[in-house]
């Protein structure tokens, strides 16, 4: 089974300060109401910690590993326990409109036999995280 989560954000900042904002890991906390902590290695096949909050849900760790974080795009890919039930690939991807203008796509690919477990929680709590944690890279970046 497959899903994939996608939203899209207009910011009016460049991509480069977007990009450096996204990336600077030890910030998050003060920022970002959507992931709580990442930190790693940020090199292709790097791995990282992060936590996540979903938007009326419980905190969740896990270990991705990373699979490109070359601008304009930042993916990892996790699992749950054994590869094929339950594996997200996340993604950031960083669109220069020119005038000083970015839009972030970011989402998620899901798939595995867990995944219509999770379809209901992935709608609501997931997503409305991706969307809370878009808004607040939007205010920090028109405001830097």
């Amino acid at each position: 089974m497959k899903k994939t989560l996608n939203t899209e954000t207009l910011i009016n900042a460049p991509l480069h300060r977007v990009w450096q904002i996204l990336l600077d890991f030890a910030a998050y906390p003060q920022w970002n109401p959507f992931v709580t902590h990442i930190s790693g290695d940020i090199q292709t096949g790097g791995r990282l910690h992060i936590t996540v909050q979903p938007v009326g849900g419980k905190a969740m760790s896990f270990s991705p590993r990373v699979l490109t974080a070359e601008k304009p795009e930042f993916r990892w890919k996790g699992k749950l326990l054994l590869p094929g039930l339950f594996d997200g690939e996340h993604f950031f991807r960083l669109d220069d409109l020119g005038n000083g203008q970015t839009k972030l796509v970011h989402g998620e690919h899901f798939s595995g036999l867990l995944v219509g477990l999770f379809a209901r929680s992935l709608e609501q709590g997931t997503l409305a995280g991706f969307e809370k944690m878009n808004l607040a890279l939007k205010q920090r970046s028109e405001q830097a």
